[in-house]
């Protein structure tokens, strides 16, 4: 059980029943439920609220997980270890005691659900043009002279910087991208989770910095600078963490979110180029975060957007259309071919009829060695 789904994830496993309290659950979050096999989904709050055409639900019900939906706040009042009967009527019991109910979601009340919601659409994008507008008023500094940055130990100054959110299709495309790491050795920043995904990867973080609320105690010890990401009047809730644990961090009281923190950062430390993973780029990704976060996203990338390459899907570009087997059966081809042409010449014949000589040796070998003979 966790409020959280994407700190859930990170503890939950096959076959237990995941509890959270997410309304309109994401593609991302998504995603990382069904990775972790659950036995069922039960979200106190509306998986669908109707403000955008999330993509969660579907994702879960289409991948067989049960999923109850707006089941209210007593749901969270089970704990962790506790065991529970999910019913077809969306009714869960702890024992004998009826915990809450809630509606059981299939493809066809999750496709309706999605349908009203995008009626939804144009208001939230005036909305967001809206907030977009006032972020330009109150945080151009920031976003225009870079007023407020923090003193890093890291040098970005003439570096290419590789920065990695925990986001769409981020394995894939982090893959894609190991021949570019090993040229050009980027400078790599892991967005809080994002760090764990550098180190999956079998690569190390130069700097991870985030709210550290996703981040593992291994990434915050992998000997990354450390940047606490806090909010604009100075409180950051990752700071006790970081000091809990007991490594060095500066903290970068900053407006919007930590990925583009990360990108304004990098830019005005003198990076020259900016490759961005799993970063958020399309509506239905700025909706997924919530619109109050997302003009920062919008706003950075028209200031760094010079510098900036989003690999973000690169892996859906190009993949081989040359299977593992067809490989195997050319290089049996040939094998086959140089067998044949070395049997149609004199040296050739003799290095077979050396060669069968030697393995009939190491075979009376073994057998002698064995007792074999």
């Amino acid at each position: 059980m966790d409020p959280r789904t994407k700190r859930l994830t990170g503890r939950l496993r096959a076959g237990d029943v995941a509890v959270i309290n997410h309304v309109d659950i994401d593609r991302i979050s998504a995603e990382a439920l069904v990775a972790a096999r659950p036995a069922a989904v039960l979200n106190a709050a509306e998986s669908t609220s109707g403000r955008y055409p999330n993509a969660g639900p579907s994702i879960i019900v289409s991948a067989g997980i049960p999923l109850v939906d707006d089941m209210g706040t007593h749901l969270m009042e089970l704990s962790d270890g506790d065991e529970v009967e999910v019913y077809p009527d969306g009714a869960v019991y702890h024992g004998t005691e009826l915990v809450a109910s809630g509606v059981i979601q299939d493809t066809d009340t999750v496709a309706e659900s999605t349908e009203r919601a995008r009626l939804g659409l144009s208001s939230q994008l005036k909305a967001f043009a809206e907030n977009t507008m006032e972020y330009v008023e109150r945080e151009r500094d920031l976003i225009i002279d870079g007023i407020g940055m923090p003193e890093v130990r890291t040098v970005f100054e003439g570096r290419h910087v590789l920065i990695v959110v925990r986001g769409y299709h981020y394995k894939e495309d982090l893959a894609m991208l190991r021949p570019y790491v090993r040229e050009f050795r980027p400078l790599i920043v892991g967005v809080d989770g994002g760090a764990d995904a550098v180190l999956e990867a079998g690569l190390k973080p130069d700097v991870i910095l985030g709210d550290m609320d996703s981040v593992s105690d291994r990434g915050l010890r992998s000997g990354a600078e450390i940047i606490v990401h806090a909010y604009r009047d100075g409180r950051a809730p990752g700071k006790k963490r970081v000091e809990d644990i007991g490594v060095d961090h500066v903290t970068f009281p900053a407006p919007g979110t930590s990925e583009d923190v990360a990108m304004l950062l990098a830019d005005e430390k003198g990076a020259t180029v900016i490759v961005a993973v799993g970063t958020h780029n399309t509506l239905d990704e700025f909706l997924d975060k919530g619109r109050p976060g997302m003009a920062s996203t919008f706003l950075t990338r028209l200031r760094v957007g010079s510098k900036l390459i989003d690999a973000k899907g690169v892996s859906r570009l190009y993949r081989t259309r040359i299977s593992g087997w067809l490989l195997m059966l050319l290089v049996a081809a040939g094998l086959l071919a140089l067998a044949a042409a070395l049997a149609a010449t004199t040296a050739g014949q003799a290095f077979i009829e050396l060669a069968a000589t030697r393995w009939g040796d190491l075979v009376a070998w073994v057998k002698g060695l064995f007792g074999f003979g």
